[in-house]
């Protein structure tokens, strides 16, 4: 069993409490690392080394950074293969997928710092009395990252593009979930001392970095009740916070889609991660005139989606990240089965080690059930039949939640409609799609803080002007 530790300053170091807390491999149940339970002291130290690198950071060219980050990201690249096992043990993705989603990682970062090339970090203007005016973007100062435990290298790199690129300096809060693969991307790190550093724990670390006077923003991913504690924690502080809280995503099934193709579209999208994504397909919309047939293949297809241990090839899903999600998992379909709900497939706790619960498609659903309206993060896909679009996107809208949406349709008028779904982004007829071209800010209460391209780095810097009068004076 590996005993973790912080990376502070460039040294790895103990925690100023000795209290521990364990990581378990959710497919076998044994336990795999120890790390820190966190704690402020820990938070001060790091932030304090983020504070005295943050100047020379900042000082060097954007380009010097550039190369210094797309340096570090050709390293991780090399470790792709090592990441996605450590993902796989801690938190149970098979390592097929985590390659894929660690490569998506590395792309990210290296486009995020290409696009610091050409980002706009100063413009001048002439003024009609003969003056000129400068109107300057530095970066912010520290920024606290802290990270969701069901993609930990792609959502640590995603952030830290724009921030480190842009000047700030980071202190790191992964999961207490899933510190491993985040350890080892520090251990590969190759910038300055106190560039980036890494406060491992729980509440207790997480809490006194949100919170820290010395903060100046904080970039958070994870549940909605952390997101309103770090929100709070931010506004207390009065430093710039970007928040991504989950989603209950809709999907919407039109009545001329291809049928057999777009079942299996929708079992991808609710059950690619064992559905422990933020915007996995969690309540879907489906025409009357076609639900039988959809209904039957998206069965089929779920069957098809073997769970198993994600470190033995053509696993297709790993297991819940731990007990505690499968006891909620388990209980959103229990509640939707004693309100009416029919299981056509799975929704049942297997026995044996391991965290796992099937592939699972419910029917008969509706808004009174918390597998409608409530955050899952697992594999259920729950469908409502509709009789006509127009429902759909009605029933689409009816959440407190609005990170994405996805509809399938051929009919021009209904994808313009479509548009007006209350979400930060809308794909049509490709899940996930666009790549990473996309800017967006979360609806309601899946979020606050525009991130993606230009905007990210809007996030990352702070813009003040300089006006200089005709005459000088």
């Amino acid at each position: 069993m590996k005993t973790l530790q912080n990376y502070i300053d460039g040294t790895w170091t103990n925690s100023q409490d000795p209290n521990r807390l364990t990581v378990v491999n959710p497919s076998t149940e044994e336990a795999v690392a120890e790390f820190p339970q966190g704690s402020a002291a820990d938070v001060d130290l790091a932030v304090a080394s983020a504070m005295a690198a943050q100047s020379t950071w900042a000082a060097l060219t954007v380009e010097d950074r550039v190369t210094r980050l797309i340096r570090w990201a050709d390293r991780i690249d090399e470790h792709t293969d090592e990441l996605a096992e450590l993902e796989c043990r801690e938190m149970g993705k098979p390592v097929g997928i985590g390659r894929n989603f660690i490569a998506a990682g590395v792309a990210g970062l290296k486009a995020a710092a290409q696009e610091a090339l050409s980002y706009t970090f100063e413009i001048s203007t002439d003024d009609p009395d003969g003056g000129w005016t400068r109107v300057i973007r530095r970066p912010v100062g520290v920024a606290a990252v802290v990270t969701p435990w069901n993609f930990p290298v792609t959502m640590v790199l995603g952030a830290l593009g724009p921030l480190l690129a842009a000047g700030n300096t980071v202190v790191v809060k992964p999961s207490e979930r899933s510190p491993l693969s985040t350890v080892r991307l520090f251990e590969l790190l190759d910038l300055p001392d106190g560039v980036l550093n890494l406060v491992l724990g729980d509440v207790h670390a997480g809490a006194p970095l949100a919170g820290h006077d010395d903060i100046d923003l904080v970039h958070f991913t994870g549940s909605v009740s952390a997101g309103r504690q770090v929100g709070a924690a931010s506004g207390q502080a009065l430093h710039r916070a970007v928040l991504e809280p989950g989603g209950k995503d809709p999907v919407i099934v039109d009545e001329d889609v291809d049928v057999p193709a777009t079942a299996q579209a929708v079992a991808f999208g609710s059950f690619v991660n064992t559905g422990q994504i933020c915007t996995s397909m969690e309540r879907i919309f489906v025409h009357e005139a076609i639900a039988e047939d959809f209904i039957a293949e998206l069965v089929s297809a779920a069957e098809a989606y073997a769970f198993g241990d994600g470190m033995q090839p053509n696993v297709m899903m790993g297991p819940l990240v731990d007990e505690r999600q499968r006891r909620i998992v388990a209980a959103q379909v229990s509640d939707a089965v004693a309100k009416g709900a029919t299981v056509r497939t799975g929704g049942e706790v297997p026995d044996g080690p391991g965290f796992f619960y099937p592939a699972t498609v419910i029917t008969h659903v509706d808004a009174s059930m918390s597998a409608m309206t409530e955050e899952t993060f697992g594999p259920i896909a729950p469908v409502a039949v509709v009789s006509s679009f127009a429902e759909a996107l009605d029933r689409a809208a009816d959440s407190s939640f609005g990170l994405a949406a996805t509809v399938y349709s051929r009919n021009a008028e209904h994808i313009e409609l479509a548009a007006d779904i209350p979400a930060g982004v809308v794909w049509i007829n490709q899940w996930q799609g666009g790549g990473g071209v996309r800017t967006y800010e979360p609806a309601r209460t899946s979020g606050m803080g525009a991130t993606g391209t230009t905007a990210a780095f809007d996030s990352a810097t702070r813009p003040f002007t300089v006006h200089i009068a005709a005459d000088g004076s």
